[in-house]
């Protein structure tokens, strides 16, 4: 309760963030060496990941030949064979995002310690805020895949529903068994749960946050909402600020901050009690939409992610002035 109430204190102003992170080159000091290198064997799969999930085109067609014509075995069996890759696919984004838990909880133990402030951990501790970002920015951009792909669900409710009933008419369902494609029934209902979540990577990471807080009573629910709040700053701040993003060798990292900053800003509205827009939050939320807004190059997903992705912004705590800016 103590530690609730601590969070729940006015906060009159957001962190005041003056260090530059190296978001391109942060190289990891000795006592961050351990943990970045279990974390970065989880990142190097994020592009393949990525991939994948952007030339995902589903079995569309033939499940939608196979329901028109139910009674026609080779429209059954054209749909089952389509399908079934598509679900081997499904599960390793799945499985991937299992890792991606493990990976965050490793990050933020470091990041949330109580040794440090959030600002001093962000700043001495470049390589592993490195990968914090690198975590919120796939997120991001898997969500708003999966968002834009109807197939993904589409196809695994249809794999489903044949699964079960080739099972009742005691049809072998071991088509490619050492592919996967047979799914024990507890990854095949997770899965589902997984799935049906508009955003489920950031549910997976907003869980497993709250989670760690849970099972760590020095890290605490302050720790955290400090250490996002700080990390939304620090990106902001970065794409304000000409001296520092005119540090970035790519031009595209300037992008990338603003799905950190975005990611931090869901993450932390997504565990804080009262969330990210009340006037308490110490995240300056009008000046983070200004920023994206300013920034003119695909980003309207960026603020569709704050409008429709956070928990807290149609609250009635929300102030009117941060609405109205969201809104145009």
């Amino acid at each position: 309760m103590g530690n609730l109430l601590q969070v729940l204190k006015d906060k009159s102003s957001a962190p005041k963030i003056d260090f530059f992170v190296n978001f391109e080159k942060a190289a990891p000091t000795d006592q961050e060496k351990e943990v970045h290198a279990r974390v970065a064997a989880v990142l190097v799969k994020a592009p393949e990941i990525l991939q994948d999930l952007r030339s995902y085109t589903g079995a569309g067609e033939q499940i939608r030949e196979a329901i028109a014509n139910p009674k026609s075995e080779q429209h059954q069996d054209a749909a089952w064979q389509t399908v079934c890759p598509s679900v081997i696919l499904l599960r390793k984004f799945y499985e991937y995002a299992l890792e991606l838990e493990t990976s965050l909880c490793q990050v933020l133990t470091v990041l949330c310690s109580p040794e440090m402030t959030a600002l001093q951990h962000l700043e001495q501790e470049q390589a592993i805020t490195k990968q914090f970002a690198e975590i919120l920015h796939f997120t991001l951009f898997f969500d708003d895949l999966k968002m834009n792909n109807p197939a993904i669900q589409n196809d695994f409710s249809y794999y489903r529903r044949t699964l079960n009933r080739r099972k009742m008419e005691e049809v072998s369902v071991q088509a490619a068994p050492s592919s996967g494609a047979d799914l024990p029934d507890d990854i095949a209902n997770r899965m589902s749960l997984f799935y049906a979540n508009p955003t489920p990577m950031l549910n997976t990471l907003s869980g497993a946050t709250e989670k760690l807080l849970q099972e760590n009573p020095h890290l605490t629910l302050e720790n955290a909402t400090d250490c996002f709040s700080t990390m939304a700053s620090v990106c902001r701040v970065i794409n304000e600020n000409p001296a520092y993003f005119s540090r970035f060798e790519n031009k595209e990292t300037s992008l990338f901050c603003l799905r950190v900053m975005v990611g931090s800003v869901i993450l932390y509205d997504h565990v804080h009690p009262v969330g990210a827009f009340a006037k308490k939050a110490s995240i300056d939320m009008k000046a983070s939409i200004r920023v994206i807004k300013e920034h003119h190059q695909r980003t309207e997903s960026l603020l569709n992610a704050l409008r429709y992705n956070t928990k807290h912004f149609n609250d009635e705590s929300t102030p009117k002035g941060t609405k109205d800016m969201l809104s145009k």
